[in-house]
């Protein structure tokens, strides 16, 4: 076992034993902390969108883990208290910062289409692409979960605690229950008709047959029986064993009520799919930006390659001492640029080649940086530059055009007390994911396989992101922490969809570029721009004083709801943390840090 830099107290190993307690089902559920958007102090510190979750992860801080074993901890509640966003029938990707080595290193926990997958996936028998809302629901959808073999190799790279134990937390929220927020009521509402459809669905969402109420309590002990048997067996029970074998039983024959008149169409991952995951240990992105180095996680995901050249394209902006107009102006026509770019280069490198190199190299930031025009916004859909041959305002063919990609997941940082940071994004894709979940196991399967392309984009231009054979589908994922000297200055990252990739290059921008507190930056109001004709606007931006500036250079401003919910952790020059968290989106997260200290 690589583990992270600690030295772990002589009472951690008995303190442990007390972690593990678990209630009986029958008792009240933990009162959790009240949520605080944002908290400084010593010995570590994790920010994540819910109460009980952070508490989790630091529980495990105080008792002597460290980042990695407190991530795992955080996202296993997330997988019980945030079920429509993540779980161990997901997966996502992360970034480590090891303070022992100095190093940042990533795990691509991403699920994966059957061996058997090609691109006639999610085409009819006459060749056309089914519909979005029938390919959602089904278990055509669902591609090998990662996030149970996401968890095991962390910890067995850089953790100090066994899965089992990392995981009690979640297994004592799951079952004595957690209280409902109106949040977690809406999500429910948004997917009560499809959730109704499959029974072991209704039986857990709806209990008795209605929407759960504000303020009651939602238990969860399949859950917890299933968390109980990873920790006793390992994830080989999920990918060579009975969890396995139900989650396949699942896709394969998806559960659908009889009197429903749903029909859900079967999917094609079997057992030897679930035996072949493997989670990929891999080089992360990395760019050079105003004295810091940023680094993200590599396709398959889109996000840090995303994030990154739109970086690179605005090093060639003096952000810091441009007025707000000229700001927003250029960040979301570098969105836009960096987004015309990645629909046509970005997907599985596995599948075929990915030139992520060049896509974030400094000759191609230039190239596309001569674009940016001050006095007026770009036109939608962008044609993409070719990062091959890198030529000022070139373009290589016709634009390729953004597929739909649902706006869910959840996002984690967490630090501890030797400096190690780690940044989470976890994801069963959209909100509820497939919307089916295993009968008495206690968690929904997901619908990553929508991420891929149906169809090419655009005809006649090569599309990167078109189902294959065990190929994993791109993503926005964009778990992000930035060095400073070599060591943390911040870590950050967000849920979203596509709108991810905007929302973390937002907070970058606010933290580095506009002299705000990583709190401040969290907490701005937001667009987001993916080479399309109109911008996303929450409220709050559309309200700006700067938005009649903003149109008047041709930038076309459309409403839309809440976009992100970022979460981060800082490093203070005192050697303190600050956790930040959103103070409203999504009911507001939670930021706590092991001893409070201002």
């Amino acid at each position: 076992m690589r583990a992270l830099a600690r030295i772990a107290p002589p009472i951690a190993l008995a303190g442990c034993l007390v972690l593990g307690a678990v209630a009986p089902a029958g008792a009240a559920p933990a009162q959790a902390p009240p949520k605080a958007p944002e908290a400084v102090g010593r010995g570590g510190a994790v920010a994540s969108v819910d109460a009980d979750a952070t508490a989790a992860g630091i529980e495990v801080l105080r008792r002597g883990g460290n980042a990695v074993d407190a991530a795992v901890a955080t996202a296993a509640a997330l997988g019980v208290t945030e079920p429509y966003s993540a779980g161990i029938g997901g997966g996502g990707g992360s970034l480590v910062y090891d303070a022992r080595t100095g190093r940042v290193s990533t795990l691509d926990g991403r699920e994966t289409a059957s061996r058997t997958a090609d691109t006639s996936l999610f085409l009819d028998t006459d060749g056309k692409p089914l519909p979005f809302a029938d390919a959602v629901t089904s278990g055509l959808s669902v591609g090998v979960p990662g996030t149970a073999a996401t968890w095991e190799k962390a910890l067995k790279l850089w953790g100090t605690r066994p899965l089992a134990e990392v995981l009690r937390p979640a297994e004592r929220i799951a079952d004595r229950g957690f209280t409902v927020d109106q949040t977690f009521r809406d999500q429910t509402a948004a997917n009560e008709a499809r959730f109704r459809d499959f029974p072991a669905t209704r039986a857990l969402f709806l209990p008795g047959g209605a929407l759960p109420v504000v303020g009651s309590t939602l238990r969860n002990p399949d859950l917890a029986a299933t968390y109980r048997q990873l920790g006793r067996d390992g994830t080989a029970a999920l990918y060579r064993g009975p969890i396995g074998a139900d989650v396949v039983n699942t896709l394969q024959h998806p559960p659908v009520d009889p009197a429903s008149g749903r029909t859900a169409r079967p999917g094609k991952v079997d057992r030897t799919d679930l035996a072949a995951y493997r989670v990929l240990e891999q080089k992360p992105t990395r760019v050079a930006y105003r004295g810091t180095e940023v680094y993200s996680i590599a396709p398959s995901s889109s996000g840090g390659t995303t994030v990154g050249e739109a970086l690179g394209i605005l090093s060639h902006s003096d952000l810091a001492h441009l007025d707000a107009t000229q700001y927003y102006h250029r960040f979301l026509e570098a969105s836009r640029i960096a987004f015309a770019d990645r629909n046509r280069w970005v997907g599985d490198p596995a599948a075929q080649p990915v030139p992520t190199d060049r896509l974030l190299s400094p000759a191609f930031a230039a190239a596309r940086a001569c674009l940016l025009d001050p006095g007026r916004a770009l036109t939608s859909p962008l044609a993409p530059g070719d990062p091959y041959h890198p030529a000022a305002c070139g373009s290589a063919g016709p634009a390729a055009t953004e597929a739909y990609e649902g706006p869910s997941t959840t996002h984690l940082t967490v630090a501890d007390r030797w400096g190690n940071v780690v940044s989470y994004t976890l994801t069963i894709e959209q909100t509820g994911g497939s919307g089916i979940t295993v009968p008495g196991r206690g968690f929904l399967l997901n619908n990553e396989l929508t991420d891929f392309s149906f169809t090419p984009v655009a005809p006649g231009v090569p599309d990167p992101n078109l189902p294959g054979p065990g190929k994993r589908p791109r993503s926005s994922i964009s778990p992000t922490i930035v060095l400073r000297d070599g060591r943390p200055l911040f870590a950050a990252g967000s849920p979203g969809g596509a709108t991810i990739i905007t929302t973390v290059l937002q907070v970058l921008l606010g933290r580095i570029d506009r002299g705000l507190t990583l709190e401040q930056a969290i907490a701005a109001p937001r667009a987001s721009q993916r080479n399309a004709a109109t911008t996303a606007a929450e409220a709050g931006f559309l309200a700006l004083p700067e938005r009649a500036g903003l149109e008047a250079l041709g930038q076309v401003l459309a409403a839309s709801p809440e976009i992100g919910a970022a979460t981060g952790v800082e490093r203070l020059p005192d050697g303190r943390w600050r956790a930040a968290a959103e103070p409203v989106r999504r009911g507001g997260g939670s930021a706590a840090v092991v001893r409070p200290a201002r």
